[in-house]
C-alpha cells in the first residue's frame, strides 16, 4: 500500500461495556452529522465539568490510514489523539472526525497492520473507504461538520482553530482556503510540494548503492502511471490513483493564498524537511507577515528523536510539548 504515515498512539486504561460507555469514559461526546448520505462520527473532547462552557473548536485532522478512532487492547485502548489534550481542553473544546466508512471503535485483534480496519468478508481495506479517501470528499465533508459545530450552543464561533498532521495537514491546508469560519491553521509535518515527493524523498532515504536499490526511481515510475490514469479509483495497489494525484497537488498552492496565522512545525530529520525549509524560505522572499514556522531540530516525522541507527527512538516522547507549542501560538 502506498502510505506516509504510521499514526503515533497513547496506551490509556478503560474499564467498560458499551460503545457509549467506551466513549463517554474517555471523556468524549459522540455527535453525529450526514454528509452525501454517509453517516459521519465526530468525537469531542473537553475539559471535564466544562462541556457546555462556550469555548472555540479546536478541530484535529489526523494523518492517513483506515484506523478507528478508539483500539480496544484488552483491558486498555490507545489514546484518540497523538498528544495529551488536557491543557488544550482548557481554552477549547477538541474535535475530530472519523475515517469514512470505518468503524468508531474497534478492538485491535480485528485490526491489521498499522492497526488498519480491514473488511472481515475480503480482508482488505473497505472499498466503500477507498472510495472516499480522497482529499476533496474530506475537505468538503469537513466543511459540512464545522457547519454542524458552529450551531452547537457550547461553541464560541469567534475562533476556529484547525490543525492538521501528515496527510491531515493537506487537508487543513485547503480547507482553510475554502472556509472563512477558520481562523488559525496549523500546518504540521506536511509536505508543501505534494505527497508524490513525500514519497520519493522517503524512498531516497533507504537507497543504500546505484544498482539494487532505486527505491526513489521506483516511486517515479509509478507517478507516471499515477498521471496516464489520474482518475482511476482501483485500490488493489492501496491508494487509489486519484488519491495519489489530489494529495500530490502542491500544498504550497493553498498556503500561499491564506491571509488568517499560519504556523507551520515539523521534524528536522523529516524526509519532508527541506520542501518545509523551502516553503518558509519562499514565505519571507513574498514578506508574508501571517506565517510562524517552529523547526524541531532532530526530531523526525512524528517528533521523535532518531537513535545511532537512523530510527524512531520512541523512548523520548515529544508530541505534548509540540502541542502545548500550538496552544501557546493560538493565544
Amino acid at each position: 500500500m502506498k502510505t506516509l504515515i504510521l499514526t503515533t498512539i497513547i496506551l490509556i486504561n478503560y474499564n467498560l461495556f458499551s460503545q457509549k460507555n467506551i466513549i463517554e469514559n474517555f471523556g468524549f461526546r459522540n455527535l453525529q452529522t450526514i454528509y452525501k448520505s454517509d453517516t459521519v462520527d465526530i468525537l469531542i473532547k473537553s475539559k471535564h465539568g466544562e462541556e457546555f462552557v462556550k469555548k472555540p473548536i479546536f478541530l484535529f485532522c489526523q494523518g492517513s490510514l483506515a484506523q478507528p478512532l478508539i483500539k480496544l487492547d484488552g483491558e486498555n485502548a490507545y489514546g484518540v489523539f497523538p498528544f495529551s489534550t488536557d491543557s488544550l481542553e482548557i481554552y477549547y473544546h477538541i474535535a475530530i472526525i472519523s475515517k469514512p466508512n470505518i468503524p468508531l471503535i474497534a478492538d485491535i485483534k480485528t485490526l491489521g497492520n498499522n492497526f488498519t480496519y480491514l473488511d472481515p468478508t475480503t480482508g482488505k481495506i473497505p472499498k466503500e473507504y477507498s472510495n472516499r479517501n480522497l482529499l476533496d470528499y474530506y475537505v468538503n465533508r469537513n466543511l459540512k461538520v464545522i457547519d454542524f459545530l458552529e450551531k452547537l450552543d457550547y461553541v464560541d464561533n469567534s475562533k476556529l482553530v484547525l490543525a492538521g498532521h501528515s496527510e491531515g495537514s493537506t487537508i487543513a491546508a485547503k480547507l482553510a482556503t475554502k472556509s472563512k469560519k477558520v481562523t488559525h491553521l496549523i500546518y504540521a509535518s506536511g509536505n508543501p510540494l505534494g505527497r508524490i515527493m513525500a514519497m520519493i524523498a522517503k524512498n531516497r532515504t533507504i537507497e543504500t548503492d546505484t544498482d539494487s536499490t532505486r527505491y526513489g526511481e521506483s516511486e517515479f515510475d509509478y507517478w507516471k502511471i499515477v498521471l496516464s490514469e489520474k482518475n482511476n479509483m482501483d485500490d488493489t495497489n492501496g491508494d487509489t490513483y486519484k488519491a495519489t494525484y489530489d494529495f500530490s497537488i502542491p500544498p504550497i498552492n493553498y498556503l500561499e493564498k491564506l491571509k488568517i496565522p499560519v504556523l507551520v512545525c515539523y521534524g528536522t530529520k523529516d524526509e519532508s524537511a527541506p520542501y518545509n525549509d523551502y516553503l518558509r524560505v519562499e514565505i519571507l522572499k513574498q514578506n508574508k507577515n501571517n506565517f510562524n514556522f517552529r523547526a524541531y531540530i532532530g526530531l523526525e516525522h512524528n517528533f521523535f528523536p532518531l537513535t545511532s541507527n537512523g530510527k524512531p527512538n520512541y523512548e523520548i516522547f515529544n508530541w505534548n510539548k509540540v502541542a502545548n507549542d500550538w496552544l501557546m501560538w493560538t493565544k
